[in-house]
C-alpha cells in the first residue's frame, strides 16, 4: 500500500514530527496549507496537526476531503502540550466528526511551545489561560513554555505505517467469474 503524511503546522513542532515520520517510513510529506496534493491518490494516510485553542488546525482540510478518506486506514497524529488522555480526546472530538474519529487511529504526541516565538495574540491568550488554569504544572507551562519533542515517540506511528506499507492491495483475479 502507498501512503503519505499530510500535516498542518503553526510554529513548527508538527512539521518536525511529520518530517521525522516521513524519513522513518519513506513516505512523502505534504503541508496541507501549501501543497496541492490529492489525498485520494494514496491507500493510507497519516494526518498530523497541532492543537490550537483546543481545536485541531487540520479540521477544515479534513472536512473538505472526507469523501476521499472512505475505506482508507487513517493515522491521526495530534501535537500539543497535553498528554494523551480524556482532555486531548475531548479536543479531538470537538474538532472532527464522530464517524471519522471512530475509523482513525489516534496518536497524541507532545510538542514544543517557546513563548518568544509566539505571536503577541497567542502569547496573551496563554498568559490569560495560565492565570485561569487550576493545574499548577499546566499553568507554569502556559507561562514559560515547554519542550516535549521526542523523535522516539513516533515509533508507534512508524510501526503502523510500515504494517500498512507491507499490505498488498487486493487485485481481482482475471480468471474469476464475475
Amino acid at each position: 500500500m502507498e501512503g503519505a503524511v499530510f500535516y498542518a503546522t503553526k510554529y513548527g513542532s508538527t512539521a518536525e514530527y511529520a518530517d521525522w515520520i516521513g524519513q522513518a517510513t519513506g513516505l512523502p510529506v505534504f503541508n496541507v496549507r501549501k501543497d496541492e496534493v490529492d489525498p485520494e491518490r494514496f491507500d493510507f494516510l497519516i494526518l498530523a496537526t497541532p492543537v490550537i485553542y483546543y481545536k485541531l488546525l487540520i479540521t477544515d482540510w479534513v472536512q473538505r476531503n472526507m469523501s476521499k478518506f472512505e475505506g482508507k486506514p487513517i493515522i491521526m497524529v495530534t501535537v500539543s502540550g497535553a498528554p494523551p488522555g480524556p482532555k486531548l480526546d475531548a479536543w479531538v472530538g470537538d474538532s472532527l466528526p464522530a464517524e471519522f474519529i471512530a475509523k482513525a487511529t489516534h496518536v497524541g504526541l507532545r510538542g514544543r511551545q517557546i513563548p518568544g516565538e509566539l505571536s503577541w495574540y497567542d502569547r496573551a491568550m496563554l498568559i490569560i489561560a495560565a492565570w485561569r488554569n487550576p493545574d499548577p504544572v499546566a499553568s507554569e507551562e502556559e507561562l514559560n513554555g515547554f519542550d516535549y519533542m521526542d523523535k522516539e515517540s513516533i515509533a508507534p506511528i512508524v510501526a503502523l505505517a510500515k504494517e500498512y506499507q507491507s499490505r498488498k492491495l487486493a487485485v481481482p483475479n482475471a480468471n474469476t467469474a464475475a
